[in-house]
């Protein structure tokens, strides 16, 4: 008797954390496991934030995806061009189709600058950068280590984006960056936001804003952007708002992958309805989401991912044995907030529960929630090893993770 086939589309953070679970949970004769991905590349992407300003080697944020993919699962760089759910089967560029008996879609998330008018263009990397990609990061760098100061706008073009804490973290680092290269009279930062506040919690906004005026930045709240006026250098707001800059260090909207658009599976930025609790389609029964790819009101962030595997590989479990899922995953969520100056604040909430203050990860710290330390820093730093050796491989994390017991009869 053959194997029955679980697909699990996208290799990143996502896709590899739930082919480690599942690989350790399902013997090898029942079930094969494919991971399929377009390229071979995984990146470290908290790296990106830090790799404007001098810190870390490519080598550093940047590995192979099947260093990282366990022992007995099947990994294939092929570029998937449909998804046909109704078929139990994915169509890849070249003609070839793949059958599948359960699909897990792990397929992130991408930045759309094409999407803002005059994002693109003559003045792309050039004075309008982002760092959400390794690409523009690596631009940012060189910019960086050469500008003589100005106007810096640091924006948020729309929610949801990866990581909603970065652009803010990127504001800090800079102002410290600047003030360590003894230039920061000469630059005046501006934070411009979507948001009605620093933040979309109340509580970490009122922290967080209360931050950027200590270092002497600007906040510019509701600002829906209408277009950007690259030759004149200014954001310009549908309210009639304008806010000029001499370098606009930008996050795109964020949509998700092509395929799910040209799968007609996604919302109108591209990400899956997915049941919030369950991570299980809305619409397909033997269709489950993980990662950026959802739309669920979570934060789109590693950590995230790592909770929801968790979850996921549980109910995926449930679901081969016939057994009703639980609605499990509370949209868990925990960030590192660097604050410059070799120091960080820590969050943790999830969807119905603000971010706290306390100890973590135990009742007695070490660290703290929502207050800026070096220890905090130091976790932020060493999180990265922490990813590539432990996260990647699926292996749960001491005080943290919540791992589910799988049912019986599996």
């Amino acid at each position: 008797m053959n194997p029955k086939h679980l697909l699990i589309l996208g290799g990143g953070t996502a896709g590899t954390m739930i082919a480690h679970h599942m690989r350790r949970n399902l013997a090898a004769a029942d079930w094969k496991i494919t991971v399929l991905d377009r390229d071979e590349d995984h990146y470290y992407q908290p790296g990106f934030l830090l790799y404007p300003f001098g810190h870390y080697r490519r080598d550093q944020i940047v590995k192979q995806k099947r260093d990282f993919m366990p022992k007995g699962v099947d990994f294939q760089i092929a570029e998937v061009e449909k998804i046909s759910p109704d078929a139990h089967s994915v169509s890849l560029k070249g003609g070839s189709t793949v059958a599948y008996d359960l699909l897990v879609i792990a397929t992130g998330c991408r930045t759309a600058p094409e999407e803002t008018e005059g994002m693109l263009g003559a003045e792309w990397r050039k004075s309008i950068f982002d760092f959400y990609t390794f690409d523009g990061a690596a631009a940012l760098r060189e910019k960086l280590a050469t500008w003589e100061g100005g106007k810096l706008v640091v924006h948020v073009t729309e929610m949801p984006v990866k990581c909603p804490v970065a652009p803010l973290e990127f504001a800090f680092l800079a102002e410290s960056f600047f003030r360590e290269r003894g230039m920061r009279e000469r630059v005046q930062i501006t934070y411009v936001t979507p948001l009605t506040g620093a933040f979309t919690k109340p509580k970490a906004a009122k922290k967080l804003g209360h931050l950027l005026g200590d270092k002497g930045i600007a906040l510019e709240t509701d600002f829906a952007v209408e277009k950007i006026d690259a030759e004149g250098r200014k954001l310009i707001c549908y309210d009639g708002r304008e806010v000029p800059f001499d370098l606009l260090v930008t996050t795109p909207t964020n949509m998700g992958s092509e395929v799910i658009r040209d799968s007609g599976l996604g919302d109108d930025l591209d990400f899956v309805p997915t049941h919030k609790h369950t991570l299980q389609s809305l619409k397909y029964p033997d269709v489950f989401i993980l990662g950026d790819a959802t739309n669920v009101p979570a934060s789109k962030a590693g950590s995230v991912a790592h909770f929801e595997s968790e979850a996921l590989s549980a109910n995926l479990l449930r679901h081969i044995a016939g057994q009703p899922l639980v609605e499990d995953f509370d949209g868990h969520s925990n960030c590192f907030i660097e604050s410059g100056d070799g120091k960080a604040l820590l969050i943790d909430f999830n969807y119905e529960i603000e971010p706290h203050e306390g100890g973590f990860p135990f009742a007695f710290g070490p660290m703290r929630l929502l207050e800026e330390s070096r220890l905090n820093h130091l976790g932020k730093l060493a999180f990265r090893h922490v990813y590539w050796q432990i996260l990647m491989k699926g292996r749960p994390l001491l005080g943290i993770s919540r791992i589910k017991k799988a049912p019986a009869n599996a």
